[in-house]
């Protein structure tokens, strides 16, 4: 996401803060510029020009022409006002006196029904109890894949039959949460490939009947423009709260998340960045801003890491560093814990730095984690524990078990090999007892 439009704010903003002193004239061409890639991200054009006309003015204060490095002001000033279009600060998702009531609407397709799980388990993550319900009785595929995702991800699910009155539904669901004591009803509606009257008529007595908390916004981030009017046609018809953006990890040009907020005045809350139930993410404005501009994200990713990473387990390696005993088992254990933060790709975007056009030269070959997990898989407990046990014949073994090639095998122990050293040796840099001090210690 984002790739394009990263790539030529950088190079514009990078050419400003190339310029010893800043005039009009290169404001006028850093503007058209940001212009260009803005329009041609898809950002609606109402909300450009509002970007544009507040940077610009800011960028031809005086103060700002004059100062010693007008190029990084004008890159601060760019920042601000991206987070402006973007939300300000993160709006969080509510939580009432129980049960907190939640109805996901949009189009058919826009991502409804897996955002109504991953919500049930980001819910889940902080403490509270969700319930399902499916709502969209004219596509009984729709109610079989909530009630899919309900049970792999163990959260209760009211059944419902495509018969029943979608508004009924949501009331009788609703009865049921109230006796049964959970604190969080999700309600996934039905959608159409197109704005209708029909379902809308049919939202507005839904919302009348069971009173959500909120009515969150379910946008596909790949549909551009189209997300953008629907948001704007359902917001009109049902005073949403918030949206949810879906789809966050896809290869689009982001203008749907640029302008979703700013027309409909209405809170991105949550983004969905991959595919797996556990991808629902809080949004912040401000960390999306620095991304874009390539000035990294490392509290998303100190977070993604404190969540990934168990503590336990942290400790007990350092343990094993200290006393130079890292085996094949830890380093897979590792590998393990890495994949867990998500594609390799994603977490480089998150390091300052790392600008589109660096990223877009990367050739991150994920597969290669999962072949050498499968390597280590196909040792045995002692091989694992002492590599240097593993001889001609081991390693013919270990490659035919793994489905690799012996040359695969005897990379990865190399690479094995030099890792040891390298910890050796930093344990023993770190070790206070061979540090030399320029003069004794007094």
């Amino acid at each position: 996401m984002f790739d394009q439009l990263s790539e030529k704010l950088q190079r514009t903003l990078k050419n400003l803060r190339g310029e010893g002193k800043l005039t009009e004239a290169h404001i006028e061409s850093g503007m058209r510029e940001i212009r260009l890639a803005l329009l041609e991200a898809d950002v609606n054009f109402k909300v450009v020009k509002a970007f544009i006309d507040a940077v610009k003015g800011k960028c031809l204060n005086q103060d700002v022409l004059d100062s010693l490095t007008p190029g990084q002001q004008v890159v601060k000033i760019v920042r601000d006002e991206l987070i402006h279009i973007l939300g300000d600060t993160n709006a969080d998702i509510i939580f009432s006196e129980p049960p907190t009531i939640y109805m996901l609407v949009g189009l058919q397709g826009s991502g409804k029904t897996t955002s109504a799980g991953k919500l049930a388990i980001w819910l889940r993550k902080q403490g509270r109890s969700p319930y399902l319900v499916s709502t969209d009785v004219y596509r009984p595929a729709a109610i079989d894949q909530l009630a899919i995702l309900a049970k792999q991800s163990q959260i209760p699910f009211y059944p419902s039959t495509p018969d029943q009155d979608p508004v009924d539904l949501s009331k009788k669901a609703l009865y049921e949460v109230r006796n049964t004591g959970y604190s969080a009803l999700i309600v996934d509606t039905a959608g159409r490939l197109h704005l209708d009257d029909e379902l809308m008529q049919e939202l507005q007595r839904m919302k009348e009947a069971i009173r959500p908390h909120e009515i969150l916004f379910i946008a596909d981030a790949m549909t551009g423009q189209d997300a953008v009017r629907s948001a704007e046609a359902f917001n009109n018809a049902l005073d949403i709260s918030g949206i949810i953006l879906t789809k966050m990890d896809g290869d689009a040009k982001g203008g749907a998340a640029l302008s979703v907020r700013m027309i409909t005045q209405k809170p991105i809350k949550m983004v969905g960045t991959g595919e797996k139930l556990s991808e629902l993410e809080i949004f912040h404005p401000d960390r999306m801003a620095s991304r874009i501009l390539g000035m990294g994200d490392v509290l998303s990713l100190i977070e993604k890491a404190e969540e990934a990473f168990d503590k336990k387990q942290a400790e007990k390696l350092e343990r094993k560093l200290r006393k130079e005993a890292f085996t094949l088992e830890d380093f897979r254990d590792q590998l393990r814990q890495m994949k867990k933060l998500g594609p390799i790709s994603q977490i480089l975007g998150m390091l300052p730095g790392m600008n589109a056009s660096a990223l877009k030269n990367i050739n991150v070959d994920e597969s290669a984690l999962v072949r050498i997990e499968a390597i280590i898989n196909s040792m045995t407990p002692a091989e694992r524990a002492n590599h240097s046990l593993i001889n001609g014949s081991r390693r013919k073994r270990i490659a035919k078990g793994s489905g690799t090639t012996v040359e695969e095998v005897n990379k990865l122990l190399k690479q094995f090999v030099t890792a040891q050293k390298m910890i050796k040796q930093m344990t023993g840099m770190m070790d206070p007892k061979k540090m030399k001090f320029p003069f004794p210690p007094r």
